[in-house]
């Protein structure tokens, strides 16, 4: 596996309005577990698409994770021009920072946004483009990576492609596993 596609939930679908609340911690660390087994394959480029919330998230691990593995590259491919044009500041500064240090910056359509078509073509491409999947999604809390993740699905039958789920299980898991080392001190 060379390439994989991070995708998930938005912030506000998970209850989390500030960027620096608790759960982020251990959502990133779910992230850097995953991705951490996958460097050690060989993976080389992780791709977003650069919407809030997990997207950014794992960005912001990939950037964690470039210190100790260079190779790892953060590809950030947008489904159309200026998407962050109705966020607000403290999002937009963050969308920004992320561009700053990735690797590569594309957009899928060469436009502004228009209809909600440039979402699947960008969920297209994101499958096409990459060896597998890793997204933050549990089937029992539909939200907005459904659309993504049964794409995915429907090209697996078809493909060699991994999918990988982080659900709420497993977040639980890494909330265990993190207090637990805390509590070692």
């Amino acid at each position: 596996m060379k390439v994989l596609a991070i995708s998930g939930y938005k912030p506000f679908e998970l209850g989390i309005f500030n960027k620096n609340h608790p759960s982020v911690l251990y959502i990133k660390a779910a992230i850097k577990k995953a991705l951490l087994n996958m460097i050690e394959e060989g993976l080389e480029w992780v791709l977003i698409s650069g919407q809030l919330g997990v997207e950014l998230w794992a960005a912001e691990v990939v950037f964690e994770l470039q210190l100790d593995y260079p190779q790892l590259k953060l590809a950030v491919i947008t489904p159309f021009l200026e998407q962050e044009s109705n966020w607000n500041e403290t999002n937009k500064e963050w969308y920004t920072s992320i561009l700053m240090q990735a690797d590569f910056i594309d957009s899928v359509t060469k436009k502004g946004y228009e209809k909600p078509w440039q979402f699947r073509l960008k969920n297209q491409f994101f499958v096409e483009k990459s060896d597998a999947l890793l997204m933050m999604y549990d089937q029992e809390k539909e939200g907005s990576p459904k659309h993504l993740y049964e794409l995915a699905l429907e090209y697996k039958t078809k493909h060699n492609y991994q999918i990988e789920l982080i659900t709420f299980y497993d977040l639980q898991m890494v909330v265990e596993e993190e207090q637990f080392k805390q509590s070692d001190y």
